[in-house]
């Protein structure tokens, strides 16, 4: 029986062959995946008993945005239905109750996406992919406004 989760106290490791499924997340390291987990604000995960054989993560304001990433099923469970449970399980998420619009990027699953009601005419999306600009001057130091010199508009978060 496959059972569903929304803690993320397990062993980030466990992911990895998940990833190794993907062609988008071939590579990732058990480092980074420490580091990723550690900064996603919800993920659910798919478990055959000690196995985790699916996932999807969420990086959202809670309110406004949530982006869906990540959305993996192994290879031996595609077919059960639990890439739509894991989806169900996002857009039904207590914590994201208020949020208006969930985005996710697919190269290849807009026909499935779009059976649990995504749509590719709403908006579209741009990807600025660092591996491609590596010569590209980005400032890197920002400084903190001193209080005593801001105004209203700037104190209340204006610019």
């Amino acid at each position: 029986m496959i059972t569903f989760s929304d803690h993320k106290e397990f062993d980030p490791g466990l992911l990895l062959p998940l990833f190794a499924q993907a062609p988008w997340a071939q590579g990732r390291t058990a480092a980074d995946t420490r580091l990723m987990l550690a900064h996603t604000d919800l993920i659910i995960t798919a478990w055959d008993g000690p196995r985790l054989v699916g996932c999807g993560r969420v990086l959202t304001d809670y309110v406004y945005r949530a982006s869906i990433w990540d959305v993996i099923v192994d290879v031996a469970y595609q077919g059960r239905d639990i890439g739509t449970q894991i989806i169900q399980h996002i857009l039904g998420h207590p914590s994201l109750h208020r949020v208006e619009l969930f985005w996710l990027c697919t190269r290849d699953k807009q026909a499935f996406y779009e059976t649990l009601g995504f749509s590719a005419k709403e908006q579209t999306g741009m990807v600025w992919n660092r591996s491609k600009h590596q010569s590209a001057t980005i400032p890197t130091g920002l400084s903190r406004p001193d209080p005593e010199r801001m105004d209203d508009h700037t104190q209340a978060g204006g610019l």
